[in-house]
């Protein structure tokens, strides 16, 4: 029942022209990104040769390329998580949802799953851009592998906030604002960090981020995104739990 409702999550997605547009406009930006960050580095060529360890095309186009798909994806979750129960609840769908026979852990599971889908499907056309250049240039496959394991885990902890803060009214375009607020938050966090022993450096995600835009998998960094994704899932369904209570 999970994957029948996170397949029809993933259908209403693609049926709306706005996660069309979405999809869209982040490819198109980060093409322009990827294009040029290529420019900058073919011209950068005749001086990289003359270094012992030049840095290669992964390092100085990808990951920056990586980076920024980071960013984006912040910035589109909120537009694409908002409608998954509080468009429920304004189209006043959500009683028969809550009276289905699934848990309120099956529809948490499969409403995550069904963004997850549509979120790794917008990760990998942009994975399609690193591969153009494999048959011109060799990649760090490691660090190419981290940035994609990254991006999957991020984009899990914005899908889990966004489906939490849905979770909370019955207006999309307020659980837009809440959500993107909320990322907001914890990405200026490491901005607002004094030092860099603060704690504050811990609750941001896009720092947890950077080891693996380096290509280096830290438990601590892999640890922190699974609890917090696993932690916004919990309340989510701990708050539809009380609402069939409420009836």
């Amino acid at each position: 029942m999970v994957f029948t409702l996170a397949n029809k999550e993933l259908k209403s997605l693609f049926a709306a022209p706005l996660a069309w547009l979405i999809l869209a406009i982040v490819q198109l930006l980060l093409a322009w990104i990827f294009l040029s960050r290529l420019d900058t580095f073919l011209s950068l060529q005749p001086q990289l040769v003359q270094l012992t360890q030049p840095p290669g095309v992964t390092e100085m186009v990808l990951a920056p390329l990586f980076g920024s798909a980071a960013v984006l994806i912040m910035m589109a979750v909120p537009l694409l998580s908002m409608r998954l129960i509080a468009e429920e609840r304004r189209n006043q769908t959500m009683p028969l949802l809550l009276s289905a026979p699934l848990s309120m852990t099956e529809i948490v599971i499969g409403k995550f799953v069904g963004l997850m889908l549509f979120l790794a499907a917008l990760i990998g056309l942009s994975a399609l851009m690193a591969f153009s250049l494999y048959t011109g240039s060799a990649l760090d496959v490691g660090l190419l592998a981290g940035n994609l394991l990254g991006l999957l885990l991020l984009s899990a902890c914005f899908a889990a906030l966004g489906l939490y803060i849905s979770c909370l009214t019955s207006y999309p375009v307020l659980a837009a604002v809440g959500t993107l607020g909320a990322l907001l938050g914890f990405w200026v966090m490491d901005v607002a960090a004094g030092t860099p022993e603060s704690l504050l450096h811990w609750f941001s995600l896009l720092k947890h981020f950077e080891s693996f835009n380096r290509g280096l998998i830290d438990s601590a960094d892999l640890a922190f995104f699974l609890l917090f994704t696993l932690a916004f899932l919990a309340l989510a369904i701990r708050r539809l739990d009380a609402d069939r209570l409420r009836g």
